[in-house]
């Protein structure tokens, strides 16, 4: 018979895994894989104590890498993109005129914006981030600036957008799972994200007037420079790539087949306008590019071996097996309930409307943290305090702002997040390196804590209101928010 988890056992495998992170990853620098699977271990003996058997760990294990499934499937898909996009020119020739345009003072801020702008308009923060942001780590690279620091501030821009694009889907989601509507949901994150913003760009500002004595030598610049055009071909045409996401984007278009689509549509540019082969077009889609494949003859620079050495399906294993270790763990605590009492716990302390807002903050994190999906993330927490935001006069639009400042935003800087692979595959900083330059996105946590505590931005309910969601929402007074 299965028993349901106490407060102490739900709690254990979750500390276990914090501090075995901490010390392992964070001092001891041991790899993340085998802390989450060990962590997973020790959940699963809790679990055998409470009932469950082996068939149903496996099954909610099963099932949860099912769930990761479409995230890995874009995963891969964006490998392709990369090595793609390498083999045709249309990266390194972003990244030949981004060194002469682009200030490297203001490259942290022109990071920062043109992702914002472009996850904005195509609502997709990995879209923006393996496209645009790729070009931008590339002329980072070429000019010397901190790589982690341009990442972060990548990220950052990515998932401005992430959380105000209409044509987002965790935007949606997040007013879909609080009760609010769309435009008032975006609307009311402004009070968040706008001072999140300006702190990110005030900090961009500083670093970037401080890194005169990074910037790669001219004269390297000029041979990298020089070494590019040798490889290359330059012509319009390749930019053709980088319009199909963005128009595909939005319209709407199915993610995976545009990207491997375009992807192959790279391959025949590289192949018509480099002169490059076809085999090693199709080798650059598994194996990522190599200079090798455009000059094979040629001593080529370190440093434009480590712009153009990038992409293919090869590139994205690592951060696959990351998310599938993280998957084992998340499939046990869900199917045994251990999650729920823990999150049941947090509710059942909370009084004021500062503690319902500061307890959907932890239960987010919590929930960012132990499963490492976004979607989790907001739609647990989203139906779980649903309820109580009416019941104590809270509008839900409060809700569906917290459920993105504390879940959407924060998954990226979790390393064994689908998002956190992800980000870190792409742009190739390591998560915890890029964490503290992606300011808007604990940035919104700080602010959104301010707010609850001060109740500036907190809208509340009008008692016509308040019953008008009550019966909506079918809310009996006395009726359990569990």
């Amino acid at each position: 018979m299965k028993k349901t988890p106490t407060l102490g056992q739900s709690l254990f495998p979750i500390l276990f895994m914090v501090f075995a992170l901490a010390i392992g990853y964070g001092y001891l620098g041991f790899r993340t894989e085998p802390i989450l699977v060990a962590s997973a271990f020790v959940a699963g003996i809790i679990a055998l104590r409470l009932g469950y058997g082996w068939k149903d760990m496996e099954k909610a294990i099963v099932e949860k890498i099912t769930q990761a499934m479409p995230a890995t499937l874009v995963l891969w898909s964006v490998g392709f993109l990369i090595g793609s996009w390498m083999f045709s020119g249309t990266v390194p020739m972003i990244i030949y005129y981004g060194v002469q345009i682009v200030n490297p003072k203001f490259l942290l801020i022109s990071a920062f914006v043109i992702t914002a702008i472009i996850s904005t308009v195509t609502g997709t923060s990995w879209g923006a981030a393996g496209t645009i942001g790729v070009a931008i780590m590339g002329i980072a690279g070429g000019l010397g600036v901190s790589l982690p620091a341009t990442a972060g501030a990548i990220v950052a821009g990515a998932y401005f957008g992430d959380k105000l694009s209409p044509l987002s889907d965790t935007t949606n989601l997040a007013p879909m799972a609080a009760g609010s509507k769309l435009y008032e949901h975006i609307k009311h994150m402004l009070y968040t994200t706008i001072p999140a913003s300006i702190a990110a760009l005030i900090v961009y500002l500083i670093a970037g007037l401080n890194t005169s004595g990074q910037m790669v030598d001219p004269k390297t610049v000029a041979l990298m420079r020089a070494q590019l055009d040798l490889m290359y071909t330059w012509n319009p045409l390749l930019l053709l790539p980088v319009l199909i996401i963005v128009f595909g984007s939005l319209r709407k278009w199915p993610a995976i087949p545009l990207m491997l689509s375009t992807s192959f549509i790279s391959i025949i540019l590289g192949v018509i306008l480099q002169g490059f082969t076809l085999k090693n077009g199709l080798l650059s889609l598994v194996s990522g590019f190599n200079v090798s494949m455009a000059s094979p003859s040629t001593h080529i620079i370190g440093e434009v071996a480590r712009l153009i050495n990038r992409g293919g399906l090869a590139s994205v294993t690592a951060p696959t097996v990351l998310v599938f270790c993280a998957m084992g763990f998340a499939g046990i605590i869900s199917v045994t309930g251990m999650l729920d009492t823990v999150l049941n716990f947090i509710l059942k302390r909370v009084r004021s409307a500062t503690g319902i807002i500061l307890s959907t903050i932890a239960s987010c994190l919590t929930m960012a943290f132990v499963t490492g999906s976004s979607y989790l993330a907001i739609i647990i927490p989203g139906e779980l305090f649903k309820d109580t935001y009416i019941k104590r006069g809270l509008h839900p639009k409060n809700l569906s702002r917290t459920l993105e400042d504390s879940g959407t935003v924060i998954v990226p800087l979790i390393p064994w997040s689908a998002a956190g692979a992800y980000m870190a595959a792409t742009l190739g900083v390591p998560t915890f390196q890029y964490l503290p330059w992606a300011v808007l996105n604990y940035g919104g946590v700080v602010v959104a804590i301010i707010l609850a505590f001060t109740g500036i931005g907190v809208t509340k309910l009008s008692k016509k209101e308040q019953d008008k969601y009550k019966t909506e929402f079918k809310i009996k007074e006395g009726e359990k928010n569990v």
